[in-house]
């Protein structure tokens, strides 16, 4: 009973030292409300207001008819221009497509011939470009076929592809971006905690004072554990009502109740590393180094941001033993496909394996700081 007092009151220490640190109280307000909302609005995989320009040396019926058929919001109203400007302007960066009609395009189609369309693209927006080449290629050949048929109807195909996408109908790529946001930022926001925790006292001297009490190192480690998970377990549902629900108007597949179930589990790993970061590091500015080293390459491979099956076969033998894949894992399986605790016990059992065994070791190496203090 004691020792729980003792934590208790130690947690209670920690959040008020929290509280009373003004740049930290801001920075976890502002990761969890304006960082998630831009991170999730502001960059996009949609191809939006594409600049496209035509060279129309055909100058037929049809190739007026190509151009009409590119318009907003996927691409901004077509230009035309001539063909010696196609490399000027693309240098500049002026257009991120250009399309060439050749001569007798129209004429060479009704012979029965198969004239080709030139698609200059700058590259350099990758990701953009090739969704693009795609969305311009379909476009084309949907008005060449319709023109040719004088028809917009089309017979009976011999079958009848329908698609139906789960959860994100509209493929919304805000969806998807505002939890993984999430995710990263807890994962983040934990282990810069609890790490400037130890360092705070420390470079304080609170760490001396501590030692002259009648504490242990797990009271001391416990405390910082539930004070900050604390925080960010209440800055998690803040977001995730007011930001992810309310102003994107993100859907909730699964349980939420799960879903913190899991994010409960994980932070035992987040305070863990935190922990152990804050008590190999000397000052604040290693902490730092060590947050850009360690912290940024395990929500690299977490699968949030790629796949996890995109990665070589050797690296994700590697990261299954990470929490992170794991907690992006069931995130997926609750948030997107409303999994319950059927499908994401696997990936639950792993996380608390892998925490707990890293929490203890952080433990050690924390109590062992402690002992060299004394």
């Amino acid at each position: 009973m004691n020792s729980l007092l003792n934590i208790l009151w130690l947690g209670l220490k920690e959040l008020r030292s929290l509280l009373s640190d003004a740049v930290l109280v801001v920075f976890v307000v502002y990761a969890f409300t304006l960082a998630i909302y831009v991170q999730a609005t502001g960059t996009s995989s949609e191809v939006n207001n594409a600049s496209i320009a035509f060279v129309d040396e055909d100058g037929s019926a049809l190739s007026k008819e190509l151009i009409n058929a590119i318009y907003p919001p996927r691409f901004k109203s077509p230009e035309v221009i001539s063909s010696e400007a196609i490399q000027p302007d693309m240098d500049r960066g002026r257009f991120m497509f250009v399309v060439v009609i050749p001569p007798r395009f129209e004429h060479d189609l009704r012979a029965g011939r198969t004239p080709d369309i030139q698609v200059n693209i700058d590259a350099t927006a990758m990701q953009q470009a090739g969704i693009g080449a795609g969305y311009i290629k379909n476009i084309l050949n949907d008005r060449i076929a319709s023109f040719l048929k004088r028809t917009e109807e089309t017979g009976p195909k011999p079958v009848n592809l329908v698609i139906r996408k789960l959860f994100n109908p509209n493929g919304v790529s805000s969806w998807f971006k505002s939890v993984v946001a999430i995710i990263n930022q807890i994962t983040l926001l934990t282990v810069v905690l609890t790490g400037a925790a130890v360092i705070r006292e420390r470079e304080h001297g609170t760490l001396e004072h501590l030692l002259v009490m009648p504490l242990t190192s797990f009271e001391i480690a416990m405390a910082k554990v539930w004070a900050n998970g604390l925080v960010i377990l209440v800055a998690t549902a803040a977001s995730l009502l007011l930001v992810v629900h309310m102003v994107l108007k993100v859907p909730f597949a699964g349980s939420v109740v799960l879903w913190f179930v899991g994010v409960v589990l994980y932070l035992f790993f987040a305070t863990a590393l935190g922990i152990f970061l804050g008590t190999i590091s000397r000052s604040m500015a290693q902490f730092a180094l060590l947050i850009i080293l360690v912290v940024l390459v395990l929500m690299l491979l977490s699968g949030g941001s790629t796949p996890v099956e995109s990665q070589p076969k050797w690296l994700q033998a590697i990261t299954y033993l990470l929490p992170a894949r794991h907690f992006v894992s069931f995130s997926q399986i609750i948030v997107y496909r409303g999994g319950g605790l059927g499908a994401v016990w696997r990936q639950f059992l792993m996380v608390t394996a892998v925490g707990v065994g890293f929490f203890v070791y952080s433990l050690a190496m924390f109590r062992k700081s402690i002992a060299v203090s004394k």
